[in-house]
């Protein structure tokens, strides 16, 4: 087990059989243009997300205008495009990434 940490964020990752997954944790007021971009250069991640939200809401917004709200219960699907994300109100956000977690914040 992996565990990575960046502020308001702490991520546990995973290999098994060649498959990445990871749980997030996202505390209120996390944002990843102001949390994990400005570490890596960019102001938007382009890395593709396939996972399942335990906990929480969270917004996904892109470049096109597109917005998608990712809430408890949701399976979700983000593309490999350049987005935003951050959590909507004060509750942590957990979700189960079973797509992208090698490949975050990286």
């Amino acid at each position: 087990m992996h565990v990575r940490r960046a502020p308001r964020t702490v991520t546990h990752c995973n290999c098994s059989i060649c498959r990445r997954y990871g749980a997030l944790w996202y505390q209120p007021g996390w944002q990843w243009s102001k949390h994990v971009g400005p570490d890596l250069g960019l102001a938007r991640c382009s890395v593709e997300h396939v996972g399942l939200v335990l906990a929480g809401v969270a917004t996904a917004a892109f470049d096109d205008g597109t917005v998608i709200e990712l809430k408890s219960g949701d399976l979700f699907y983000i593309p490999p495009v350049p987005h935003d994300s951050w959590v909507v109100g004060n509750e942590p956000y957990v979700s189960l990434h079973l797509g992208g977690a090698g490949k975050y914040a990286k």
